[in-house]
């Protein structure tokens, strides 16, 4: 587990040294979110709040380094990746526990954001969600 996690670290940071580092997409904007799959849709997160230090062991290793420790689309890979990665703090706000837990597990097409499904387990992805609702 901890070498796959290692290689989809080490994929992440290959892409970020091949992006073009344009400046034109903004991390901040949210705009409209994409209809969330009927496999997904209606998930609501097991979890509460008490689910978030769990999560954020999880982000920390897994989304930091793209999302940022505040999850502002800020992390040390950013600067490299078009386009640039969302701003979760802001995301969190208007997508709910279905859409957040699809964009974690299936990734984003067109994007740096792999697919996290069979690699974090479903309860991984609903602690990172606990911690997401904690972001500013």
């Amino acid at each position: 587990m901890q070498k796959l996690r290692l290689l989809v670290l080490g994929s992440v940071l290959i892409l970020a040294a091949c992006g073009s580092g344009s400046s034109t997409s903004d991390s901040d904007a949210v705009g409209t979110l994409a209809p969330v799959p009927e496999e997904y849709a209606g998930m609501t997160n097991p979890f509460g709040d008490e689910a978030a230090p769990e999560g954020a062991e999880v982000f920390r290793s897994n989304c930091e380094s793209c999302h940022g420790p505040e999850g502002h689309g800020d992390g040390v890979a950013s600067g490299s990746l078009d386009p640039k990665p969302k701003n979760l703090a802001l995301l969190q706000e208007s997508a709910g526990d279905d859409y957040l837990f699809w964009r974690i597990s299936e990734g984003k097409p067109g994007t740096s954001m792999v697919a996290w499904k069979g690699i974090l387990t479903e309860e991984q992805i609903w602690q990172t969600i606990s911690f997401l609702r904690s972001l500013e």
